[in-house]
């Protein structure tokens, strides 16, 4: 998760476990009634439907204001064959449910679907933008073009004073803006209307796929509603355990980058004949490090190091992107033609991009612990940019907004794993976003559980990928238990999926939008 994707980035506090607080529910939702979507989600989305569900800002206060949530169907394709609902969500947080319902249950040109026909047989797919989220009440904190670009320096000492004025006053913004809303927009929050979404749907039980951010909410999901958990699939694990979850979070990635970075260099050298950046790893890293010092020292255009570095952790994240990134890095390496990586790395300053930015820090300023010391961000940048070049920027995304948010922040709430039928988790082992680490503490306290792991990979996420990522034992293991329930005997690793090919047909395809910018 970091909030290019998280991403996500001081001191040891003190381990507080919030208890699940008692709340006296709303009196039960109307059934959902669904016709026409938004424009936009009808342009790109056309099978699917729309239904608009009031929710409680506040569930303290279930008969106060309500914020409405949009909800999306993709009816199942063979109504014969329908076993129920099944609730997406991807991540984030500030991720747009609507949307991926609609890339997951949509055929591309070639008839291809994420998710199985098995799997669209048999369920309504159902999305939803969370609270603050796109369709749902979007918060804003500031202007569109609020954040310079390209954006100064995260790692130079001269930059930090702007940086950290930056992203003060991006969280005064949020205050002044959201603020009457940013205490409701919280993970607990969410679990509960996601729960009025099933309810809503006459569902008995949810079944869910939740990916990165989306399985640290359907483990709060599954504290609050333990005897209404059906069949659920958490891939791209978050740790829920520690007390400042998404700062551990963003230094666990920062750590994990490298080791995904590697893996990106080697297969970069055995295509040497293609991209001729090198023949080694470390030649390879040689070209890449020179391509960030140039664009430290004189951005190019709107991209500078931030932006660069935040171009190559999402490519770190889904292999799709590694042949058109490695494509315009080499054409700058070896032909000083920098329009293509410009094109690339340039982000966007859109009002969606904004509010992606703002429901993002809401959620991990709220749900979490956070240091109010600017010397503990520091120290711990420093210490780990020693081994990690994304270390200073992680930094800015989410300490820095956090250090002062306009509302208390808390501990997560403890997750007991007490109650649960058999759930579904994958991890890839080299996630740089949400590292294997985290998969294996959410293991440990979802005692149900069991845990696929696709070996020799480091992409973000593995269930339902695009069709270049596919992983077939992976999607089998998926479908067979979204289909009868039943999950594999125990803990197992399948090999991880094949990594691109730069053929001349890959070469000359347009880029692909990878899953988390779809959604964002």
């Amino acid at each position: 998760m970091r909030a290019r994707l998280p991403v996500v980035t001081v001191v040891a506090l003190a381990l507080i476990t919030p208890a699940v607080p008692a709340v006296a529910g709303p009196p039960p939702p109307s059934p959902l009634v669904f016709g026409a979507c938004p424009d936009d989600v009808a342009q790109n989305y056309p099978t699917l439907t729309c239904a608009t569900l009031q929710v409680p800002v506040d569930y303290q206060q279930p008969s106060g204001a309500t914020i409405p949530l949009l909800v999306t169907k993709h009816a199942a394709n063979n109504p014969s064959k329908r076993l129920g609902s099944l609730v997406v969500n991807p991540g984030g947080p500030g991720g747009s449910g609507v949307i991926m319902a609609g890339y997951v249950a949509t055929p591309d040109e070639t008839g291809f679907t994420p998710l199985e026909p098995a799997v669209l047989d048999a369920y309504d797919v159902i999305g939803f933008d969370p609270r603050g989220v796109r369709h749902s009440g979007a918060i804003s904190c500031a202007a569109p073009d609020y954040f310079p670009v390209p954006q100064p320096d995260p790692d130079a000492p001269a930059s930090r004073d702007a940086l950290w004025k930056l992203w003060d006053g991006y969280a005064d913004g949020c205050g002044a803006k959201a603020g009457a809303l940013l205490p409701y927009l919280g993970t607990d929050s969410v679990a509960r209307d996601m729960d009025r979404v099933r309810a809503s749907l006459g569902e008995q039980k949810l079944n869910y796929l939740g990916f990165s951010y989306g399985t640290y909410l359907g483990a709060v999901y599954t504290e609050l509603f333990p005897q209404r958990v059906g069949r659920m699939i958490l891939d791209g694990n978050v740790d829920p355990t520690p007390p400042d979850l998404f700062y551990k979070m963003a230094l666990s990635q920062d750590l994990a980058f490298p080791k995904r970075l590697n893996s990106y260099l080697g297969w970069v050298a055995k295509y040497d004949a293609v991209f001729h950046l090198g023949t080694t790893v470390r030649a390879v890293r040689a070209n890449w490090n020179k391509t960030l010092a140039d664009f430290r020292a004189k951005p190019h255009g709107a991209v500078g190091a931030h932006e660069f570095l935040g171009a190559t952790f999402g490519v770190m994240t889904a292999d799709e992107l590694w042949i058109p990134f490695t494509q315009v890095l080499s054409a700058y390496v070896v032909g000083g033609d920098d329009s293509g990586l410009v094109d690339f790395a340039t982000p966007s300053t859109s009002a969606q991009a904004e509010r992606f930015t703002a429901s993002f820090s809401a959620v991990i300023c709220g749900d979490s612990k956070w240091s109010h010391s600017k010397a503990t961000y520091e120290r711990d940048a420093a210490r780990i940019a020693k081994v990690s070049p994304v270390a200073w920027d992680n930094m800015w995304i989410t300490g820095s907004v956090c250090r002062n948010w306009p509302v208390p922040d808390h501990a997560p709430i403890k997750i007991t794993g007490r109650g649960l039928p058999g759930i579904l988790m994958f991890n890839t082992v080299g996630d740089p976003a949400t590292p294997y680490s985290g998969a294996l503490k959410l293991h440990k306290v979802l005692r149900s559980s069991v845990l696929v792991t696709e070996r020799d990979s480091g992409a973000h996420c593995v269930f339902a990928n695009p069709q270049s990522m596919v992983n077939t034992a992976v999607n089998a293991i998926g479908t067979k238990y979204l289909l009868t329930g039943e999950l594999p005997p125990g803990d197992l690793s399948v090999p991880g999926h094949a990594l691109p090919v730069p053929t001349p047909a890959a070469l000359k395809a347009p880029i692909a939008k990878s899953r988390a910018a779809l959604v964002r």
